[in-house]
């Protein structure tokens, strides 16, 4: 047997502390599977003025710590921790200057803030300094996405002779390649990194820094979280101009799939649900479906399959591509959708206004609320996601287990974890296609609907098969733990 791995990760956000999206489900579910394996994990997080310190039971670890940065620069910071699953510590970078903002990434008016570069510079160098200051003995160095990319060129860097991180091995996770980390390069010297780094093969792109593919270039291994993205990221047209890079990483560029806490997302157990069930007894499933209708001023009637929808109203989600189906299945086929999410403005305005023209057919909420997320997952019949793209998806696993046919274009994660459906034989776990415009989804949708009416039989057996799929972390853990030994191979 293999000894444990002393894990340190490196994030920006992570569950229950700080999420804006899936990295943070990523960092708050993946430490626990891998302590369960038997490993070692400490997460590393900014302190944002946001985070409840008190709710979480926060206390001071380390009252001052002094971090370098480039040019001569030294920063102060002090350290608190607090605790997940009741013994995997979190600790929390303090330094007011950078965190005590009212945004994570950027302000009300959803502008970046100017000194990100810096600010993730130093949370980098500082977490780093943690682990030095502490003699945490560390194999792994997990960062994730670009503001935490700097991470793996420090360790081959400043950190190359360090007696701590010196043969800890590099991991680099990308969560979504569209978010790079691109900054003049007027603020290269406070990273600290060196003229010498700053090179087209490195961080240097179109003579600004790009702290994602310098991450990609330093790190021992790198992976993105479905194995089907992992495929998409390596062409021109999915790859956002680091299909070379990734191209060149070979085999130490690899996909694995996210899972899905069942500690939340169980329809067997979920607090928010006005019944529970399972595939054993599934009539908590009619009530959930009744009580969303009712929410939502739809029609009350089983008979009505509905179509939910819990997104993002972003390029990449598709949304603006539902609208314009959206009018086209209402038009043709008795069904209802309901609708949660945010975010372009013009969307918000369009969807706000479906349910008035018509009216019992389709509900909107603008916005998020997490115990109507779950609803919208248990009472739906289909689960519609039409992404331009999905590095993995953890909505149409949630569907599946919550017995929510999803229906999803076969993109990244949704085509790894979605069956299509077989109408000759009724296998399949959702429905998929393939076109990114609306009359496909309306042509997906009107099948789906069929299904409803027409093949009953297939459709209950569809469910059943989906509510038993297994994305839960820890198998997800294991190729962790395999990339984690490969990488230290190479490291050595």
């Amino acid at each position: 047997m293999s000894a444990p791995l002393n894990i340190v990760f490196l994030a920006s956000e992570g569950v229950p502390f700080v999420k804006t999206g899936g990295l943070a489900d990523v960092v708050g579910a993946l430490p626990k599977a891998l302590q369960d394996l038997g490993h070692q994990v400490r997460i590393i997080l900014p302190k944002y003025s946001k985070i409840d310190a008190a709710k979480f039971g926060m206390e001071r670890f380390q009252e001052s710590m002094g971090v370098w940065m480039g040019g001569g620069v030294q920063e102060w910071c002090a350290v608190d921790v607090a605790y997940i699953e009741g013994d995997i510590p979190v600790y929390f970078i303090e330094n007011w200057k950078f965190y005590e903002r009212d945004g994570i990434y950027n302000d009300a008016n959803n502008r970046d803030f100017n000194d990100n570069p810096e600010r993730y510079a130093f949370f980098t160098r500082a977490a780093l300094q943690l682990c030095i200051d502490q003699q945490w003995p560390t194999d792994i160095v997990h960062s994730h996405d670009w503001q935490t990319a700097l991470a793996p060129g420090y360790l081959k860097t400043w950190f190359r002779n360090e007696p701590i991180l010196s043969r800890a091995a590099g991991i680099f996770t990308i969560h979504n390649i569209q978010y790079q980390g691109n900054f003049p390069k007027t603020r290269w010297p406070y990273i600290g990194l060196g003229w010498e780094n700053f090179t087209s093969d490195k961080y240097e792109d179109h003579d600004r820094i790009n702290y994602l593919k310098g991450g990609i270039a330093f790190a021992d291994m790198v992976n993105t979280v479905s194995p089907t993205y992992a495929f998409e990221t390596k062409s021109s047209e999915l790859g956002m101009g680091m299909n070379n890079q990734l191209n060149a990483k070979g085999d130490a560029y690899v996909g694995i799939l996210n899972g899905v806490d069942y500690a939340d997302w169980n329809p067997a157990t979920d607090k928010y649900l006005p019944a529970n069930y399972s595939p054993e007894d599934m009539a908590g499933k009619a009530e959930c479906k009744r009580a969303l209708q009712e929410m939502f001023g739809l029609e009350v009637n089983p008979d009505i399959p509905l179509v939910g929808v819990v997104s993002r109203f972003a390029d990449q989600k598709g949304l603006d591509l539902l609208y314009g189906a959206i009018h086209g299945a209402v038009n043709r086929m008795k069904v209802q959708f309901i609708i949660l999410g945010s975010g372009d403005k013009q969307l918000e305005t369009a969807y706000m206004q479906l349910p008035a023209q018509y009216p019992g057919r389709i509900g909107t909420l603008i916005g998020y609320d997490n115990p109507k997320a779950h609803l919208i997952e248990a009472g739906s019949d289909f689960f519609a996601m039409p992404s331009r793209f999905e590095p993995c998806g953890l909505n149409q696993m949630y569907s599946l287990k919550y017995g929510t046919l999803p229906i999803v274009r076969a993109t990244g994660g949704l085509a790894d974890t979605v069956v299509q459906y077989n109408e000759q034989t009724g296998e399949g776990t959702g429905f998929k296609y393939t076109d990114n415009t609306p009359s496909a989804i309306v042509d997906v949708i009107g099948w789906a609907v069929s299904t409803f009416y027409d093949r009953k039989i297939h459709l209950d057996a569809m469910i059943q098969r989906a509510m038993t799929q297994d994305f839960g972390w820890l198998q997800s853990a294991r190729q962790y733990e395999t990339m984690y030994r490969e990488a230290l191979r190479r490291k050595g």
